[in-house]
């Protein structure tokens, strides 16, 4: 016995709660929408409207799918399926990094090689159950349009759409794995790979060809080089084409080659890419909590910071890229026209771009705050606070990081925004714009990271589960509200949509005066909690 099916059931009873939350987030928001839709854009000409409407303009496009039509199920699809595909790919990366590196890190894979199970048979656990983990969720998936009415053949293609753009980015995980010694940056170049791929879909989307009825689009060649669009060009409920998802598969079995062929060059513990050599002598940072914390932040803070540039870019040159590329379709053109004497096009833009700003800070604050519950657990936190440090200055420490670190993102998003106006002859009005939403999205980053550090400082053990839990909630209040036909004073209380905005010559407050309110009385409150309670490293 090699120990095979020990190793897979200990993997399945670990996530069973993680892949339970997962499955059923999946299900309720494949339901949801398509009952949504179904009430707010019940007709033929609602549909129609809103797609010559999506044709035409990149701020629908970017955070959508791939027009296929006015079928009611294919509309569905458009306005959903990248992001029950992203859920399947955020779930399957983090899952295989959490068997494959963080066990070498915390030293559990050594002691599993030294059974018969050996280094492969971990190895294929881990990969059986992603897969499986990553079939559940397209199972689900599938249910929840099926209930709602729709076709069972697009709702099956649209669940096998999740499954494989899961298993990607379940490969990826696993390659990511083996070229890093750490599984903090594993998961950051994977997270990375996937933000990414998501921007450069719905761009690509944004630069395809639409036609005559502006109801369908063709996506472009820069498209294609991500997972996500390889999911929507199976078009479920149009054509319920199955051959871009070969291009999944196929992808997936070159990626576990690769790691498996790695795996075999590698010793144990270390990565394909060498962890730098350490200095003899400590720099000054590291003479306090603070310098600490940013020395342990500042690698992810760049990768971030860099994401949110190109965010930032994008939101004040890709309007007038699409409407370049427009210029030949007589139809979209006066949709443009339209959109331009609203004066909301370019606006729009930039406060929908700056959603995934908003969202990219803070992953950053939570990431930095979940990082002291890591030092905790793995006990590096008792040795810092055995100086002269107290618990309140500790946890101090990394919300300092974290708000400094969410200027830094949502600014560099400002300076992309800036150079690419620069490079392009855009509006300069559009800068002060984009540095309102910034400011706006900074505040509701930092309300995710006092959140974080409260429940830190209150329940440890769910510091992590529950860290993310909420901002994926919020983004998906921001982006779903309206399909799901949600009163507006209902999506504001995400903070993501309770920013201010501009609106033509003025600013919307929305409700920024309590998002302050709440980012000072929740870091103060994390700070006098944290004081009180011992440390529970292990727990």
């Amino acid at each position: 016995m090699n120990g095979f099916g020990a190793l897979l059931r200990l993997r399945a009873r670990r996530d069973a709660v993680q892949i339970t939350v997962w499955t059923l987030a999946m299900l309720l928001l494949a339901y949801g929408s398509s009952v949504g839709v179904t009430e707010n854009f019940g007709t033929l000409q609602e549909r129609s409207s809103l797609l010559s409407l999506a044709v035409a303009n990149p701020v629908i496009l970017l955070f959508r799918g791939l027009p296929s039509g006015t079928d009611e199920g294919a509309f569905i699809v458009f306005l959903v399926l990248p992001f029950l595909a992203m859920m399947a790919a955020l779930m399957a990366a983090f899952l295989a990094v959490r068997h494959t590196r963080a066990e070498e890190e915390t030293g559990r894979a050594e002691l599993v090689a030294a059974t018969p199970a050996g280094r492969w048979v971990p190895f294929a656990a881990t990969l059986v159950h992603g897969v499986l983990a990553c079939a559940v969720l397209g199972a689900a998936g599938a249910l929840g349009l099926l209930v709602s009415g729709l076709a069972a053949a697009g709702s099956i293609v649209t669940g096998a759409a999740i499954l494989l753009t899961g298993l990607v980015f379940l490969t990826v995980g696993l390659l990511a794995a083996q070229l890093f010694f750490s599984a903090r940056a594993a998961n950051s170049l994977t997270v990375s790979l996937l933000v990414a791929t998501f921007i450069v879909g719905g761009v690509g989307n944004a630069l395809g060809t639409a036609d005559d009825t502006l109801t369908r689009m063709t996506s472009s060649g820069l498209a294609w080089v991500s997972p996500f669009v390889w999911a929507e060009n199976s078009r479920p409920f149009s054509d319920d084409d199955l051959l871009p998802l070969l291009l999944a598969a196929v992808f997936s079995i070159v990626l576990v080659a690769v790691s498996l062929a790695l795996q075999a060059a590698r010793d144990v513990g270390s990565g394909v890419l060498a962890a730098r050599r350490a200095r003899a002598d400590a720099p000054a940072l590291l003479s306090s909590p603070v310098g600490l914390v940013w020395r342990l932040s500042a690698g992810s803070l760049i990768a971030w910071a860099l994401g949110a540039a190109v965010v930032g870019a994008l939101s004040t040159s890709l309007a007038s890229v699409v409407q370049e590329v427009a210029s030949g379709n007589p139809a979209v053109e006066a949709i443009l026209d339209r959109l331009a004497a609203e004066g909301s096009m370019d606006q729009g833009l930039i406060v929908t771009l700056f959603v995934m700003v908003g969202v990219l800070a803070a992953c950053f604050g939570v990431q930095t705050v979940q990082r002291a519950r890591q030092e905790e657990t793995h006990g590096t936190a008792e040795a810092t606070l055995g100086a002269p440090v107290g618990r309140g200055s500790w946890l101090g420490a990394f919300l300092v990081v974290a708000v400094v670190g969410i200027v830094v993102i949502t600014g560099a998003a400002v300076g992309g925004a800036a150079v690419a106006l620069a490079a392009t002859g855009g509006e300069p009005s559009l800068i002060s714009d984009a540095l309102v939403v910034g400011a706006g999205q900074a505040i509701a980053a930092a309300v995710f990271t006092v959140i974080t550090a409260i429940v830190f400082a209150l329940a440890p053990r769910l510091t992590i589960p529950l860290g993310w839990a909420i901002v994926l909630v919020a983004a998906c209040l921001a982006l779903f509200g309206t399909i799901f036909g949600l009163d507006d004073d209902i999506i504001a209380l995400s903070p993501f949509a309770a920013i201010p905005v501009p609106a033509g010559d003025a600013i919307d407050q929305n409700g920024v005066v309590w998002l302050v309110v709440a980012a000072i009385a929740g870091g103060a409150a994390s700070i006098a909690l944290m004081r009180r309670r011992e440390l529970a490293a292990g727990g």
